[in-house]
């Protein structure tokens, strides 16, 4: 008796508290009545004074409080408008509802003063059935019909003058009518000057036949719309500086589109079946394909054909024949393949390189092809296509190919590799060797090359682009360099990957696949990481060993491994999520963070999130000095055994002092350990902090900050809590709520009111306590 003596008590101090409140802010609704935060914070009030006085069976206060709940929750899903007059009900409503809680408080029961609230909850009932009076819609439909017919009207009028058009006309018809305008025009132009003639002073002359000029310049330019003065008239000169400003907006625009989609998502999944999400649909896409139009039509803007850079080969490529003592043809194709301005001025040092390479390692003297039964002449190949959002360009010789056992004999004399390293390698792994700062196959020293600079400038160069580099070679048949660059570097494609609770965009570049892996299939050799992925010893490393990012939540089984490639290195990147792929616009870090190894940049998700890119070959160098034995690791994370009640601890999550209190009662019979959060986001910061080792949740839906069904869907992207019971406690009763339950991961359905030995019996049974 006591205890209810008590909970009452509580009871009453909430509810006048949350009263209060709602005076003040039915006042603020009133003159805003858009206010979502506002509705949504009315809304709890009513729905909380609700469960809590339907379980101490104050019948008349919970029919009145759910009358008034049903219209606040229309109000705030947009399907009824607060007028002045709907606000008067809900003020008389919220009076009714404080004379109630004077007679619980005054008698200790809400029947004693006989108040009859059937009228307060027939108004209710009909704002909530929308009978209350919208009487501007009509109206305001009427118009938007008359103006739908006066376009429907005019457009055909339009189309009628459009028709009578010269495409219509045959080649003299259309001579014979500019023939016809012209002679017009000049007898309207006689008649004119002549008319001038005798109302104007001599003094005016000039002036005159000055516009006469113009006015024939003018007649000779509107037949003649193929003359060289008009094709002139068709380019424009544009700062570089302008350009770029444009593409920095479309970024900002591309990042507008993504929240948008991201948006639209969550209302989709929160609204299913509503008919406002068709349109939605159909807007949302139409931006969608708008934007990416324009993004396509500014990059086009920046675009420059190869053939700039592409141009200036052949004549280096004759020289060095001449130099070297060589017959050596350049065969070039595709030089009208177009890239973004930046990367043309930045390639062409790169391929520069490739081509001496070519010229002075590949290609043989002619007394050597000769005697190799080839021709005297050799050829290189210079080749440019797209391929995706990419651009390939190719540099082929026909020369004396890469010896994969010469080159590892190199790098072993110059102390590049060490022997066991050499005998692991396979011949994709030798020809990237040519890569390595300080390594030349050369004889000699000599102008072209030898000092061991230029290929390892190659591939930094081509990696500030985003780009990657592929060689195939075969000895005495010559050797192929394939270099991938973007089409621009403001806007790339990405894989979206998360790591404990830090999210990082790889681009989609220097990803080669992605497969989910048992941990027990990983390996630990000489502290370093491995895994045989299909013919292939992979080396693995965890993304968040390599950014040193905090180990909170553990992992399943199961791990996702992302295997990314820079020239013929390979790695296995370990990541706890797959977000996807997007589209992403790369941010400068600042002056402060540019220099942060192993991160390119930044990007702004569509959820408002900054999220770092990372680049890719500066974090393959961090890996190779990352020794963490993954599986022992694991094994330490192992769960200790609970061996009696107290071992085991709930946590409760709910924004009603008094419903919390009731819940701990209820499971003080069972012995376990409770902790308690106020609402979902002090709950998940708990949960995630790792403090306690939390067995079952009881969780209410309606919280500020963060409600129940958010809550449950957070915890559930984690694989360590996947099968946490989740225990919903709510008087949300209907069948939609129930199913939303069922689909963000509840365990459990819990309506109020419930008796005790009822929850002590659902918790008892799914922490297995017998």
């Amino acid at each position: 008796m006591e205890d209810m003596q008590e909970i009452l008590e509580d009871f009453l101090v909430e509810a006048f508290e949350l009263v209060e409140q709602i005076d003040h802010d039915l006042v603020e609704l009133e003159s805003n009545p858009e206010d979502l935060e506002l509705l949504n914070r009315i809304f709890r009030v009513a729905h909380t004074v609700k469960g809590s006085s339907s379980f101490l069976n104050f019948d008349v206060l919970t029919k009145l409080t759910h009358h008034m709940e049903d219209v606040l929750n229309k109000a705030r899903h947009g399907e009824l408008k607060i007028t002045p007059d709907i606000m008067d009900v809900v003020l008389e409503s919220i009076d009714r509802m404080k004379t109630l809680l004077n007679s619980i408080r005054d008698n200790g029961n809400d029947t004693a003063i006989g108040m009859d609230i059937e009228p307060i909850c027939s108004k209710l009932t009909a704002i909530s059935e929308g009978e209350a009076p919208t009487s501007s819609s009509p109206s305001e439909k009427k118009e938007e019909n008359n103006e739908i017919k006066k376009e429907e009207k005019q457009e055909p009028e339009s189309s009628l003058e459009s028709d009578i058009d010269v495409n219509k006309l045959s080649d003299s018809e259309v001579e014979a009518e500019i023939e016809r305008l012209l002679k017009v025009r000049k007898a309207e132009d006689q008649a004119r000057r002549a008319q001038k003639k005798q109302n104007s002073a001599a003094s005016v002359s000039p002036n005159k036949s000055a516009n006469a000029q113009t006015d024939t310049q003018a007649e000779k330019k509107v037949p003649v719309s193929g003359s060289s003065g008009a094709s002139m008239d068709q380019t424009i000169r544009v700062e570089v500086k302008r350009l770029d400003h444009l593409m920095n907006l479309i970024g900002e625009l591309v990042l507008g589109k993504n929240r948008l989609l991201k948006i639209y998502d969550d209302v989709e999944e929160r609204y299913e079946g509503e008919k406002f999400l068709e349109e939605l649909n159909q807007v949302v896409s139409q931006l969608s394909i708008i934007t990416t139009d324009v993004q396509l039509a500014v990059m086009k803007t920046r675009m420059q054909p190869i053939a700039k850079v592409f141009n200036k080969f052949p004549r280096v490529v004759r020289d060095l024949s001449r130099e070297l003592g060589k017959q050596i043809e350049l065969e070039i194709t595709g030089e009208e393949t177009e890239l973004d301005k930046s990367i043309v001025e930045e390639i062409g040092d790169p391929i520069m390189h490739m081509i001496r390479n070519s010229c002075d390692h590949g290609v043989e003297d002619p007394a050597t092809r000769l005697a190799a039964g080839k021709p005297e002449k050799g050829i290189v190949q210079l080749k440019a296509y797209n391929e995706g959002n990419h651009i390939v360009v190719e540099i082929t010789d026909d020369g004396k190919g890469l010896d994969a056992n010469a080159l590892k004999y190199k790098a072993i004399e110059k102390n590049l590799i060490t022997e066991r390293e050499a005998d692991q390698m396979t011949d994709k792994e030798a020809f990237a060797l040519i890569f390595k700062p300080g390594f030349s196959t050369a004889a000699k020293v000599t102008n072209v090359s030898g000092r061991g600079v230029g290929m390892d400038v190659v591939k930094t160069n081509i990696e500030k682009l985003n780009g990657v580099i592929e060689i195939d070679s075969e000895v005495g048949v010559g050797s192929t360099f394939k270099l991938k660059i973007p089409l621009t570097l403001a806007i790339i494609q990405s894989l979206l990957v998360g790591t404990q609770e830090e999210f990082y965009a790889i681009p989609l570049a220097s990803v080669l696949e992605t497969v989910r892996v048992p941990i027990d299939d990983i390996y630990t050799i000489e502290g370093k990481n491995v895994l045989r992925l299909r013919d292939e010893v992979l080396s693995l490393v965890r993304l968040s060993d390599v950014f040193g990012v905090k180990q909170v939540l553990e992992s399943g089984d199961q791990t996702y491994v992302v295997v990314i490639g820079v020239a013929e290195s390979k790695l296995g990147i370990i990541v706890d999520t797959l977000v996807g792929q997007e589209e992403i616009v790369i941010k400068s870090m600042g002056d402060y963070l540019q220099n942060i190894t192993g991160i390119a940049g930044a990007t702004i998700r569509g959820d408002g999130r900054v999220t770092l890119i990372i680049d890719v070959a500066a974090m393959m160098d961090i890996a190779k000095e990352i020794k963490v034995d993954i599986k022992a690791q694991l094994e330490s994370n192992v769960k200790k055994v609970k061996e009696k009640p107290s071992d085991y601890k709930v946590l409760i999550v709910d924004d009603s002092k008094m419903d919390r209190t009731l819940m701990q009662k209820a499971l003080e019979s069972l012995g376990v350990s409770l902790i308690e959060a106020t609402n979902g986001v002090e709950a998940l910061n708990i949960v995630k902090s790792g403090e306690h080792d939390i067995d079952a949740m009881l969780i209410d839906i309606e919280m500020p900050r963060m409600d129940g069904y958010t809550l449950a869907g957070e915890i559930r992207k984690y694989s360590k809590y996947r099968s946490l019971p989740l225990i919903a406690v709510t008087s949300r009763t209907s069948k939609t709520d129930r199913l939303r339950g069922v689909e963000v991961g509840m365990t459990e359905y819990i309506t109020k009111p419930y008796s005790p030995e009822y929850l002590e019996n659902v918790v008892r049974k799914n922490l297995k306590l017998g």
